[in-house]
Parts: C-alpha cells; sequence; structure tokens
C-alpha cells in the first residue's frame, strides 16, 4: 500500500470538514476533548500486562470464539473498532483485510471486537469482504476489561442523532427512546497483539477517533 493508513483517515477527516457544519464539528471536537479529560488513556493495558481472556460470538458461525484456544495456535491481533457507522473504523478494517495473508503467513491471528450485534457484524463482513473474524461484545463488556470502554455522555447523544448513527440500534437493536446506558457503550479504537503466553506485546488506543494504531507497528510486534 502507498499511502499509510493514518495518511487515509487523515483524508476522511479533511473530506468531513468540507462537508459537515462547523457547528456540528465542534460538537465532535469537544466530545473528542471531554473524552480525553476523563484520563481514559491512562487506564489502557499496557505492553507487559497479562491481556484478560475471553470468550465472545463469531458472526459466521454463530459459536464462541476464545481467546485461551487462538492463543494455543499463535500470536493474536485485535482490533477493537466502534461500529460500521465509522468510516475511519471501515478504512482500518480494509487496511487489515489487505494485510491479513501476510498476518497469517507469520503464524498469527487476527479478530475484531465490537460492541455492535451480530446482524451488524454480518452486514459488514458482507459489505466490506472481510476474511478475519469479527465478534460482538455486548456492552463493550471485553473492552473494559483491556481499559478501552466508555458510555457516551447524554450532551453527547443528540449529536449523532442529528447526524443519523442509531448507536443504541446498531449496538442493541433498540430505539433512542428505549435505549439503555449499555447500549450507548462503545471502546476506544484500540490494537493489541497477544503473545501465546498471554503478555500484551503493543498496545495502541487514542480518545481521539481519527487517529489509529499504524498497521507496520502491529506487525512489527510479531
Amino acid at each position: 500500500m502507498t499511502a499509510s493508513l493514518q495518511d487515509q483517515l487523515d483524508l476522511i477527516t479533511q473530506n468531513t470538514r468540507k462537508l459537515v457544519q462547523a457547528e456540528r464539528l465542534a460538537i465532535s471536537e469537544q466530545a473528542t476533548v471531554d473524552l480525553f479529560n476523563t484520563g481514559i488513556e491512562e487506564r489502557i493495558l499496557s505492553i507487559g500486562s497479562v491481556a484478560p481472556s475471553f470468550s465472545l460470538p463469531d458472526t459466521r458461525s454463530g459459536k464462541p470464539v476464545s481467546s485461551a484456544d487462538l492463543l494455543a495456535l499463535g500470536p493474536l491481533v485485535i482490533n477493537f473498532f466502534r461500529g460500521r457507522w465509522c468510516p475511519y473504523c471501515v478504512t482500518e478494517l480494509e487496511t487489515w483485510r489487505e494485510l491479513y495473508p501476510e498476518l497469517r503467513e507469520r503464524g498469527a491471528f487476527f479478530v475484531a471486537i465490537s460492541p455492535q450485534t451480530p446482524r451488524q457484524n454480518d452486514f459488514m463482513i458482507q459489505q466490506h469482504a472481510l476474511p478475519f473474524p469479527l465478534l460482538a461484545d455486548a456492552g463493550a463488556a471485553v473492552a473494559e476489561k483491556f481499559g478501552i470502554a466508555y458510555t457516551i455522555p447524554e450532551q453527547h447523544r443528540r449529536y449523532y442523532q442529528s447526524i443519523l448513527v442509531n448507536i443504541p440500534f446498531n449496538n442493541a437493536g433498540l430505539s433512542y427512546h428505549n435505549a439503555t446506558e449499555e447500549s450507548w457503550r462503545l471502546p476506544l479504537p484500540a490494537v493489541f497483539v497477544i503473545r501465546q503466553d498471554g503478555t500484551i506485546a503493543f498496545s495502541e488506543a487514542h480518545a481521539d477517533f481519527r487517529v489509529r494504531p499504524e498497521p507496520a507497528d502491529v506487525l512489527a510486534a510479531l
């Protein structure tokens, strides 16, 4: 690939700034600042930490996928993403789609995890031809164990409504009127590399959803 992942994401940001009203952009910018100010980046599991084990339903088979089973076969790359409504997430996962054969050649496995429902995950697999497992993390419970989960504050939920992103529906099949707090949970976009002994070899996440780990750095950790 000629352009880095971040170059591709910066292009999305540039186009968004041309198309979206300034007042809406200001709300999004403030939400990012507010999230950073919670100190969430300080709680992210760091390199050398023991990764929490998990078992989550796989979209294709409907059966649980266990981190322990995957680690018995090789190192594991975990990508936490927000949802199919996020163009940054889509671009990042499409980049990993192209790199997936190289990752497998290195003996590693890759899973993508989000709080969205299996149905939404299935749409994403079909639309973007994703070859790796997409796992459903209801309520961002596993993301919480990695230190990257948060609940969208009340004052920012109306922003998502204004741009027609229905996060409660995407995450739990609910409407704005019967949404639960759990349905408003998201992870920071993040990538972790887990060694076969269960320790973390690579850890990167940002409160600013427009910034993502560079895949070359992730592959270097394998």
